[in-house]
């Protein structure tokens, strides 16, 4: 087994990471690098250039940063993901008008597939990207986790996912919270309560700002608003999603609660939004609400129209996302202009990512002699481990 770590090592985001027998040759995630608005793959034949020489890609979850060069890879090496990974970023990409990806497959967990002379087992894991994986790939008597990106503090077990793992040769795991400092990671489910807590205590209207991808937050948001008696707006865009989502996930039509309406008048988005029936609002019903409503920057113009109804006054706004972005421009004014308008911004979020004890705790489950670090500015933390060799070549063969 020969591991080639293309691109990802001693860096976050950007994931390209092959996997090579004599005979096969297959690809785990085919990330764009982080905050890259016109993704470009880089030089590797076979892959992205000549002929096609993968026998298939393996795409852990639809985050840019492991996703973004989907687009680029040869048209004669097959793609895998999630089923509901594919449909939810084949919907967001539809709804920003650029084209689908085209998916040769949908693997499931625990259900291995044979690629050649490998194995490969996806394990659906936690991680703010719904439907996201690890992948144990097994090939002449030799073993590795690929981890993705994942967590322990979401709605996911951790604890059942660890049982079902077995022990490997190699790992291959994600440290991207390691340059910070150790604290215990709040819970989806803290999340809620606390968000419960502020949406009861507001007396005016409240919003949310979250990735419309990530899934477990609607979800933690949904629950803390129905406790509270206020019912969700979702924009076309985060409808679209939670839709494509399916199962159990809150969306307009399917829940009563749950509440569609569209920033703007354009022909195409109204024919989107007379699709979800009686689930849609405009403004004139929405200021007779008790609500809390999913927004981002690019929705100033809305609200400002929307305060000429309805006062913001007494609102609160929970910031769900990164703390780093509020220092982008866009992010900045907007925040900004809700505080002018009377709403008080609360930070609520917590990481898509495992902290240190998590990473412990999967490293004394599935106890490799081989760590290969990657997604991290820190793999000198994982020289922590006795006894377990730490690779940071960029190709590694055993």
């Amino acid at each position: 087994m020969r591991i080639n770590i293309i691109r990802g090592q001693n860096q976050i985001g950007g994931s390209i990471i092959e996997v090579a027998s004599d005979s096969t040759r297959i690809l785990l995630d085919a990330g764009s690098e982080l905050e890259e608005t016109d993704p470009v793959a880089p030089p590797i034949d076979g892959l992205f250039s000549g002929n096609a020489s993968f026998q298939a890609a393996f795409i852990s979850h639809y985050h840019g940063d492991h996703i973004g060069l989907c687009d680029k890879i040869l048209p004669g090496i097959p793609i895998f993901i999630g089923k509901a990974a594919g449909r939810v970023t084949n919907a967001a990409r539809a709804y920003m008008g650029k084209p689908e990806y085209h998916f040769s497959g949908f693997y499931e967990s625990e259900k291995p597939l044979i690629v050649g002379d490998m194995i490969v087992t996806p394990y659906l894991c936690d991680h703010s990207a719904f439907d996201a994986y690890m992948f144990h790939i097994a090939c002449n008597g030799k073993t590795a986790l690929y981890t993705g990106d994942f967590r322990s503090h979401g709605r996911k077990s951790f604890r059942a996912l660890l049982k079902k793992l077995p022990q490997v040769d190699i790992l291959i795991t994600e440290g991207t919270t390691l340059t910070r400092p150790p604290t215990k990671p709040v819970t989806e489910v803290a999340l809620e309560q606390q968000a419960f807590q502020i949406l009861s205590e507001a007396e005016g209207p409240a919003f949310v700002l979250m990735a419309g991808t990530n899934i477990d937050r609607l979800v933690t948001v949904y629950k803390a608003a129905r406790q509270a008696k206020r019912i969700l707006l979702q924009d076309l865009y985060l409808a679209a999603i939670s839709t494509a989502a399916g199962g159990c996930i809150p969306r307009p039509r399917d829940f009563f609660d749950v509440r569609v309406f569209t920033t703007t008048g354009a022909d195409e988005r109204y024919e989107q939004l007379r699709s979800y029936g009686d689930a849609r609002i405009g403004k004139k019903f929405i200021v007779n609400q008790n609500f809390i409503m999913c927004v981002r920057p690019s929705m100033r113009t809305y609200l400002e129209k929307l305060t000429e109804l309805k006062s913001f006054d007494n609102g609160v706004l929970l910031y769900s996302m990164w703390e780093g972005y509020k220092e982008h421009a866009d992010m900045a004014d907007f925040l900004n202009f809700m505080r002018g308008e009377g709403v008080k911004v609360i930070s609520l979020h917590t990481s898509g990512h495992a902290d240190g004890n998590t990473i412990d705790d999967l490293v004394e489950k599935v106890r490799p002699s081989v760590i290969i670090p990657v997604h991290t500015e820190n793999s000198a933390w994982f020289s922590r481990y006795q006894g377990v060799a730490i690779i940071e070549d960029q190709v590694f063969s055993f």
